[in-house]
């Protein structure tokens, strides 16, 4: 299974959209530093998540994420 997800910084509140298959890993990688876009944001934690048979499929609704229309469709859900 593949996820895509929403991440939610601590020290400044704002929002990291991201895919992947381990999300575990993924998050451990964020909150320690390695992921170069999240450094200097932790820490992240998980806000929204959402399981993807395939991993073109999490990828594509990460860019929806980052779209103005995935945007309003976050807030009007109560998302974010």
């Amino acid at each position: 299974m593949y996820f895509s997800y929403i991440l939610k910084s601590e020290k400044d509140g704002r929002f990291y959209y991201g895919s992947t298959q381990n999300i575990e890993e993924r998050l451990k990688k964020h909150n320690k530093g390695d992921i170069k876009s999240t450094k200097n944001r932790r820490p992240l934690i998980l806000h929204f998540i959402e399981q993807h048979e395939t991993r073109s499929l999490a990828y594509q609704r990460e860019i929806f994420y980052k779209s103005i229309n995935g945007y309003l469709f976050l807030k009007e859900n109560g998302i974010i």
